[in-house]
């Protein structure tokens, strides 16, 4: 959404020594005017471990990632960005290290078997975007309340002025290649307390591809209704799969195939009346393994 995101970029990288011909010119030209019209979307924010399975004892790479249709950019860790980064198992709390400015964001080491999440709080982040392109992205997430609410205003042709945070959840499962001992915590279960949460209401580890994930959004640790809740897959990014939460906040989304998987949601809200913006938006996202049949693959390995 913003530079300190990490948006995508075109033009020449480090290391490029000499100039394109005509026609891959042209061919860079098109795709980038067709990545600048797709960033407009390029909202989701996710964790991406380098593992999502690992041993006891190892220790594991902690990636921030922003893009659309999991084709992310890596985010370097910002410290002055971050309200909370560690990772929770039922031993308690254990923060997520690194160098400021560093690529991944932070590192931590798995002491147990059973379930552990890593989870990372933004702090605030204020954007304006132009009117046409606030209310197609308003549009995208999903967000109708709040476009009622600005034509109800004659606010339409306003710019957005809108602050945002980011709640972002991995789910790794630790140890045995069997799933005992994640049964034996639902630690991957229980909500963390953050603003926007996207809340599992099954193991996704003991969940067989073409199963029901069942989920829940909860805002400030109540439930959330009327959510866009959408998941989609590493390896068909386009064929998205959508919910809307009911008034219990749960919402079930129907995951067909294994793989690397991130769930997200948006909320706004009015922003509070000191923070100089009209909305605050606050982003959730879960990212999660599917297992194959065999149990064979880790899809972050791709």
């Amino acid at each position: 959404m913003t530079e300190q995101d990490g948006a995508p970029r075109c033009g020449p990288g480090p290391g490029t020594a000499r100039p394109l011909a005509r026609g891959t010119s042209r061919l860079v030209i098109a795709a980038c005017s067709l990545l600048a019209a797709r960033s407009l979307f390029a909202h989701d924010f996710w964790i991406e471990p380098d593992r999502f399975r690992p041993p006891a004892g190892a220790v594991v790479a902690v990636r921030l990632r922003v893009g659309v249709d999991l084709e992310g950019d890596p985010v370097p860790r910002a410290d002055r960005q971050i309200a909370r980064f560690m990772m929770v198992t039922d031993g308690g709390e254990t923060p997520i290290v690194g160098p400021d400015a560093g690529e991944p964001a932070g590192r931590v080491r798995v002491e147990a078997p059973g379930a552990a999440i890593l989870a990372y709080r933004s702090r605030t982040t204020a954007i304006e975007l132009e009117a046409a392109k606030f209310e197609a992205y308003l549009k995208e997430e999903g967000l109708e309340a709040v476009l009622e609410a600005r034509a109800r205003r004659g606010e339409t042709a306003k710019p957005g002025k809108e602050i945002y945070s980011r709640c972002a959840k991995s789910l790794l499962a630790v140890g045995p290649a069997d799933s005992s001992a994640r049964k034996a915590s639902s630690r991957s279960m229980r909500p963390l307390g953050f603003t926007l949460e996207i809340v599992p209401r099954a193991d996704p580890y003991a969940l067989k591809p073409g199963g029901s994930l069942p989920v829940q959004v909860l805002h400030e640790g109540k439930p959330l209704a009327g959510v866009l809740v959408v998941a989609m897959n590493a390896e068909e990014p386009a064929k998205k799969v959508r919910a809307r939460s009911d008034r219990s906040g749960r919402a079930s989304l129907a995951l067909g195939r294994a793989g690397f998987w991130l769930v997200k949601a948006v909320h706004m809200r009015p922003a509070p009346a000191r923070s100089g913006a009209d909305w605050e938006s606050l982003w959730a996202s879960l990212t999660f393994e599917l297992p194959d049949l065999d149990g064979a693959r880790d899809p972050t390995k791709r």
